[in-house]
């Protein structure tokens, strides 16, 4: 059983493959402990991104948008502002692959769902499909993928 660092760890580890394989400049911090796991070079932004593992329940991924540690108190959750994070970088152990969603399609609560099969009774309004936050997708609405095309036609 990984612990949560060791999954941490690993997310952060496949989207720097990722994104250093779609072109994507990435920086990550000297020091560990900030709101952001790293920052994304797209154009001429910087976009700050922290990282997070899906669980899987059902056909849905369930990923906690936020920092959780146990204090005297109890648990103590500490949310994510805009201020501090752009896009949450996501990975799933249970297909292998990489998700990227702004920080403003996370919900109020923290907790994102996104549906990798059909419902089983076929609903198909207002289901957030994960396959439209796969990391490719996710720039391309950023606006990514034609200077990526760009960059790449350039270093031949």
């Amino acid at each position: 059983m990984l612990t949560t660092d060791q999954k941490g760890a690993i997310a952060e580890a496949k989207f720097v493959a990722a994104a250093l394989e779609l072109g994507v400049g990435v920086y990550v911090p000297f020091a560990q402990g900030g709101r952001t796991d790293m920052l994304f070079e797209i154009g001429t932004r910087l976009l700050r991104v922290q990282c997070k593992w899906a669980s899987l329940y059902r056909d849905v991924l369930v990923v906690r948008c936020c920092r959780a540690r146990r204090n005297a108190d109890g648990l103590l959750r500490q949310y994510y502002t805009a201020d501090e994070v752009d896009l949450f970088a996501v990975y799933s152990a249970h297909d292998n692959r990489t998700y990227l969603i702004p920080f403003e399609d996370v919900p109020p609560g923290a907790v994102v769902q996104r549906r990798l099969t059909a419902a089983r009774n076929n609903q198909a309004r207002r289901i957030r499909w994960a396959r439209n936050y796969e990391f490719a997708a996710t720039l391309q609405r950023l606006g990514a993928v034609a200077q990526l095309g760009e960059r790449a036609a350039g270093s031949r």
